[in-house]
């Protein structure tokens, strides 16, 4: 068999995601930790805000994945004119959808937070309103960010969008520290130093991209909009926005049900989710690299390295994830006496993070890295149904019964978002076996030898 990727290659794509995808969670906590200053109407804002965002982020994220199965494809069939085409509709059309979405956040912001939470407090809401315009203001730039680094991701060159990575957040930290500390803007100091990195990272990217010397590239011929090749996009990274808008959309959801139980639960509902997500960091890494390889093994047509990939990747998954996630567990006093919390809040955030790391080493890899080598493969549709379905089934249909009605409270909804996983599992791994992906690319063969 000759590999399509060398160990190296790999460890090339990799390495840079899952230190991009550290510096998007430190990162974020810094921006918390900076607007905490301000006062609690600003961080209760800003806080509403990003829920949405990351909503949109999401979707924005997801568009970008339906470019880089379609671009990855095309280069694993040595196709490259076709992947230089790919990459300018995909830039075009996800940049549409964004100004779009943009236009929409502006005019419509304060409906569209009342929607979403209700009657706030006049200063939460004016500054809520203040951030989600000037944030909507950057969706484009994050949009035109967001294929380009996907367009790295599938020539395999994640090196590149790390270092913008890097640009990008050191301006926002910055930029924060100038704008909050120095310039005593509130909601807006947090929401112009992201305006201002995105912008920077779209552009650096987009320039790079028009470079002869990669693999691919925006070339200088005069620009078509090509509808077959949006449509192809779209039928990826459409049914993907969906499930990610839902599945943010479902965290909205459980966050208000854990509010109904008090304080205490609140907290410690909100620490655990901090270490939750270091727990997922290689993880949502190695998420990202399934798409970019198993697309390249389906436009070279080889349906033996599909499985090959699949399988090194799960296994290279449930390594990673088993050795970074028991290593938080066996930290985890350590770790929690750093947060000043209460013996109550304290305890109950230790089971919490029991429940969602000692689980996520048996089941996250198959509930969240292995659809995305049937995403590859253009098997959209039934990966999007099942995490829609098992989303409002078990994360928040369960989180209601086991949580409020059982009376377990918080501990009653992580053991929902287990029975999601499980779920997830079983009808994943039951596809993937199957072989139904093959029928969605027809070009695919078994290869011999």
């Amino acid at each position: 068999m000759n590999f399509i990727f060398s160990k190296s290659d790999l460890k090339k794509l990799i390495l840079p995601l899952i230190l991009e995808q550290f510096l998007a969670i430190t990162v974020g906590m810094a921006d918390t930790m900076m607007i905490s200053s301000v006062g609690e109407a600003a961080v209760s804002g800003v806080s509403l805000v990003d829920m949405i965002n990351n909503l949109i982020i999401s979707v924005l994220a997801a568009l970008a994945t339906g470019g880089t199965v379609v671009t990855s494809q095309f280069i694993g069939a040595r196709d490259m004119k076709s992947a230089n085409k790919s990459a300018k509709q995909l830039i075009f059309a996800s940049g549409v959808i964004a100004v779009i979405i943009a236009v929409f956040a502006i005019v419509l912001n304060v409906p569209i937070l009342r929607l979403f939470f209700g009657r706030i407090d006049a200063d939460v809401m004016a500054n809520a309103s203040i951030y989600f315009i000037i944030s909507a203001l950057s969706f484009p730039s994050l949009a035109v960010y967001s294929s380009c680094a996907a367009l790295f991701r599938a020539m395999g060159n994640a090196k590149v969008t790390l270092k913008v990575s890097i640009l990008m957040n050191l301006i926002n930290i910055a930029g924060n520290a100038i704008c909050i500390y120095g310039l005593s803007m509130g909601a807006a100091g947090v929401a112009v130093p992201s305006l201002i990195s995105r912008t920077v990272a779209g552009v650096v990217l987009y320039v790079m991209l028009k470079n002869p010397e990669n693999m691919i590239y925006l070339s200088r011929e005069k620009f078509h909009v090509e509808m077959r090749v949006i449509k192809k996009i779209l039928y990826i990274g459409i049914p993907s926005s969906i499930e990610n808008g839902i599945f943010q959309l479902g965290r909205v959801l459980v966050v208000s049900i854990i509010s109904l139980f008090g304080t205490v639960q609140i907290a410690a509902n909100g620490v655990a989710n901090n270490l939750d997500s270091l727990g997922c960091i290689l993880g949502q890494a190695m998420g990202l690299a399934m798409i970019t390889v198993i697309g390249r093994c389906v436009g070279a047509g080889d349906t033996n390295q599909v499985r090959y990939y699949t399988k090194k990747l799960l296994v290279w998954t449930y390594a990673g994830t088993a050795c970074i996630n028991s290593i938080i567990l066996l930290s985890l006093p350590w770790i929690l006496s750093f947060y000043g919390l209460g013996s109550e809040t304290l305890v109950l955030a230790k089971t919490l993070v029991w429940i969602h790391n000692g689980m996520a080493m048996l089941l996250w890899p198959l509930s969240f890295v292995l659809p995305n080598a049937l995403r590859a493969c253009n098997d959209v549709k039934f990966t999007m149904v099942i995490a829609i379905f098992s989303m409002f089934t078990f994360r928040i249909g369960f989180s209601y019964i086991i949580g409020i009605h059982m009376g377990m409270g918080a501990v009653g909804v992580w053991i929902a978002m287990v029975l999601d996983w499980i779920f997830r599992v079983g009808c994943f791994v039951w596809r993937y076996l199957s072989g139904k992906w093959k029928s969605m690319c027809p070009a695919l063969r078994e290869s011999v030898g």
